[in-house]
């Protein structure tokens, strides 16, 4: 239908030459609608082109001719003045006209002339109503004034201009201008005023015309004329640029389409480079260690043991440096994860703190450390990343503090919380003072005397926290509802009395490769990442760090982290906690501590607390002799206390003054008993002064800060000569004799080229009763695998010349797979462990980037040990090959 009007308007259109285009619209009531659109398959739609809203009728356009066809749709309710003249022609039963108004599509002035179209013939008299209900729909035409005159006037065009006005005069007192200016009556001469007649008697309209008088050429023709030929050029010129832009940015595209792939491919070099550093730096790194694990398994005095296992620790801390470097790879491709494996923190602490001991001997600084009882003795989480936190932030208190100490503690993050707000309610109550006169100078009731930077570390708070442990022995449901969470958030704090930062440094902290100011860089060294590093590892265990630093008196920093909380026997299974192995020696053992600074005694109590032994604390030397010669000593019994252990500076410098123990009291009921053993403390100690001390009475052995439980226990044991000697590689841990029992009889074939790892793995499989042979190639372990041979498991290393340990490995599989095809599957107990031939094979590399277990696997390899490995990996290793044999 659409198709047929368009074509007969088109083709009647002279009769219309006045119209620029005629259209049908039809009258759609609301509760029509949908059917309506159904069937024309459109929606309504609003002069503004939107899904009409809801309306008690609508009047869309259907049939349309083509020079209108973009009203077709369209709801001619929805306009202003075409609804009025809508209602005015249904109403009438007449032609009506619009007033002037913008038509759609050219925007010119117009009018549109509206015709009612009934369902059929009406007869003379009839309402409004009966007009209203009997309309199908409406036919209109749009007059577009301004194209019409301008038409007329172009047919018209001669050598003197015309100009014309055309008026809407309906309302004579405002007449409304339909084409032409308003202004424009007195250029014209022999004027011509006529009527015009559109077809709706209502509306009046006057046409004016008239000759334009013709002026001189002027120069703003003439201006306006060259103004466009200039901007034609800067358009041009626009253009062009914008042409050669466009070149410009294709071959740049181009350009880092190739960077992107060198880029990538540096990327690969740069992994390889640093996968063949990782091995050429921990082959070495493995013969290091693993020489001084067989050396630690050798008859040592303690004072040797002690250097050999500070030795091995500074390796493995060296070891996990190489490994932060290799972590750049991963965290450059958004791979950089967290361990979750169970590990004693304790153990962690005192590791760093060894590390660091010579360093804060030398300058006389105080280092210890303090863990809470409510902390777990294992917990799940990644003990290299937690490590590394640590040793970052001790290694910067270090480098930085001259006198003093340096103080690590550990709590429960909701425990620190209470403390430190029952701290500042006393602050607000009026709380004693942190600082006490000594001898005219200002001493601090800290670790060492020196002021701290975060007032809320005070005794007060610590002292606090000491008897909230005592407190939790007795509340056992407390203990019942700790363990039932799987996790814990640990609250770790830091505090030095160094340099501290100035407070124009404060804000960039923790911005890689920025340190507090430039003489930094040149009296302390230092790169200024390992606070951004640190930042960044808190955060991965869901934590956060702060930090409080005054200049000139030392900076505190702290962090939480969350931890897994690790179920016992999942630990214990192959390894026992050292503070347990420690404490069956000097369980019941008694002791008192003689030091006048009360968070120095505590924590020196705290250390023995780990071993077993009862504790007291009085501040002289005097009053523990008098307290040991009353019948009920302060240790609350008659049995006299096994050690004293007394603080160096107490002793020469507080009231005893450096006196004799010969001279002092030493009864009880008037009976001389046998004087406890003495033992003097302290952060480092001069000949003179350890000559000093044996004239007076005190052991030949002095603990050396900072306190270690190994190393107290080691001591102690000395002094007291009881139980066995320690021997770390001898009193093997549980897991040890497991992997004993695992290895024992076994015959295993070791493959390394390095003759210094050969000698390193050997020493450790026949630490465990095995028998080893071993080669230094790939090729070589193919004739000692050929079928039929008596290994029980091969250890193959990755990177060898000739042959690499994966193509080994396949070509070992291979023979094992050609063997096996006739054997139908038979199983032998001896030697099976997937069919008839199957050798565990487990890598041994130092390559931590290329050997990963799935590559190991993908090879036909069983397992995977990195180097340099130790007892627990080698065991967890093995365990799934071989049973243990009944002890």
């Amino acid at each position: 239908m659409q198709e047929t009007f368009a074509e007969y308007t088109a083709r009647t259109a002279f009769e219309r030459p006045l119209l620029g285009g005629v259209a049908y619209a039809e009258r759609v009531v609301h509760s029509e609608r949908e059917k309506f659109e159904r069937q024309h398959g459109w929606t309504i739609k609003t002069m503004q082109r939107e899904p009409s809203p809801i309306r008690d009728e609508y009047a869309p356009v259907i049939f349309s001719q083509e020079t209108v066809s973009y009203i077709e749709s369209l709801d001619m309710m929805s306009g202003e003045e075409d609804r009025e003249n809508i209602l005015r022609a249904r109403a009438t039963g007449k032609a009506v006209l619009t007033s002037p108004f913008r038509l759609l599509g050219s925007h010119h002035l117009g009018v549109v002339l509206t015709f009612p179209v009934y369902k059929s013939k009406l007869p003379l008299r009839v309402t409004v109503e009966e007009r209203i209900e009997a309309t199908a729909g409406y036919l209109g035409g749009a007059f577009d004034v301004e194209s019409l005159v301008e038409n007329l006037l172009g047919q018209l065009a001669g050598n003197q201009a015309i100009l014309v006005n055309v008026y809407d005069v309906t309302n004579s007192s405002d007449p409304l201008i339909m084409y032409g200016h308003q202004n424009q009556d007195d250029d014209l001469v022999m004027l011509h005023e006529s009527k015009l007649d559109f077809g709706d008697p209502f509306r009046k309209h006057h046409m004016i015309c008239g000759y334009h008088q013709k002026a001189p050429t002027s120069w703003t023709a003439l201006t306006t004329a060259f103004l466009f030929f200039v901007i034609c050029l800067l358009v041009g010129y626009i253009l062009y640029g914008a042409a050669i832009h466009i070149v410009k940015v294709e071959d740049d595209f181009h350009e880092m389409q190739e960077l992107k792939v060198r880029a990538e491919a540096a990327d690969v070099a740069k992994s390889q480079f640093l996968a063949t550093v990782s091995h050429e730096i921990r082959t070495p790194m493995n013969g290091i260690l693993g020489m001084l694990a067989l050396l630690l398994d050798t008859d040592l005095s303690s004072t040797q043991r002690d250097y050999a296992q500070t030795a091995q620790v500074c390796g493995k801390a060296l070891i996990t440096l190489i490994n932060e470097v290799l972590d750049r790879a991963k965290i450059e491709a958004g791979r950089f994860e967290l361990e979750t494996v169970p590990f004693d923190l304790r153990s962690i602490l005192d590791d760093v703190l060894s590390l660091f001991s010579e360093k804060s001997r030398n300058k006389g600084v105080e280092l210890a450390v303090f863990v809470s009882d409510k902390v777990p003795q294992t917990v799940m989480g990644d003990p290299g990343r937690f490590r590394q936190i640590i040793t970052n932030l001790v290694g910067n208190s270090v480098k930085f503090t001259e006198r003093g100490h340096i103080f690590v503690k550990v709590h429960l993050a909701e425990n620190t919380k209470a403390i430190v707000d029952a701290k500042a309610e006393t602050c607000l109550n009026g709380g004693s003072d942190e600082g006490v006169m000594i001898s005219g100078a200002q001493q601090f009731k800290t670790l060492s005397g020196y002021e701290a930077a975060d007032e809320r570390n005070s005794w007060d708070s610590f002292k606090q926290l000491i008897a909230d442990e005592e407190r939790r022995y007795d509340a056992s449901n407390m203990k019942v509802a700790d363990e039932a969470s799987v996790s814990v958030t640990l609250m770790v704090s830091v505090e030095d009395t160094g340099i501290g930062i100035p407070l124009i440094a404060q804000d960039r902290v923790f911005m890689p490769f920025m340190q507090a100011d430039s003489s930094t860089s040149r009296n302390y060294g230092g790169t200024g990442i390992g606070l951004s590093i640190t930042k960044c590892l808190v955060e991965l265990m869901g934590g956060h760090i702060s930090f409080i630093s005054r200049p000139q008196v030392g900076s505190t920093f702290s962090f939480t982290a969350v931890f897994g909380r690790s179920k016992k026997a999942s630990f214990s299974d192959t390894k026992k906690s050292n503070a347990e192995d420690l404490a069956s020696c000097f369980r019941g053992l008694k002791a008192i501590v003689v030091d006048g600074k009360p968070v120095r005694a505590a924590l020196t109590r705290y250390h023995l607390k780990r071993l077993g032994i009862v504790v007291e604390v009085t501040s002289s030397v005097k009053i523990a002799a008098s307290a040991c010669g009353k019948n009920g000593s302060s240790c609350g019994s008659k049995t006299q206390p096994d050690i004293i252990l007394v603080e160096k500076d107490s002793w020469l410098s507080g009231e005893d003054g450096g006196l004799s123990l010969r001279t002092l009291d030493w009864k009880q009921n008037g009976h001389v008993f046998k004087l406890p053993k003495m033992i003097l403390l302290a952060t480092n100690i001069t000949n003179a002064e350890l000559e000093k001390a044996k004239a007076a009475g005190f052991a030949d052995t002095t603990i050396i800060k900072p306190m270690r439980a190994s190393m107290v226990a080691a001591c102690l044991q000395q002094v007291l000569g009881i139980g066995k000697r320690r021997q770390p590689g001898k009193d093997m841990l549980n897991g040890s004799s497991v992997l004993r029992n695992l290895l024992c009889g076994k015959k295993i074939l070791v493959v390394d080229d390095n003759m210094v790892n050969r000698r390193v793995a050997a020493g450790a499989l026949k630490k465990f009763g095995a028998t080893v042979e071993c080669v230094e190639s790939g090729k070589a372990a193919l004739k000692l695998l050929q079928l039929p041979h008596c290994f029980d498991a091969c250890f193959m290393d990755i990177q060898m010349p000739e042959m690499d340990g994966f193509e080994a490995t396949r070509r070992i599989r291979m023979m094992e797979s050609q063997a096996n095809e006739p054997m139908n599957g038979g199983i032998d107990e001896g030697s099976a462990w997937k069919g008839e031939w199957h050798v565990p094979i487990l890598a041994m590399t130092a390559d931590v980037i290329h050997a990963t277990y799935d590559e190991c696997l993908k090879c036909g390899m069983d397992g995977y040990v990195s180097k340099p490995f130790e007892e627990e990996n080698l065991y967890q290793a093995v365990a799934k090959f071989f049973k243990a044999k009944p002890i």
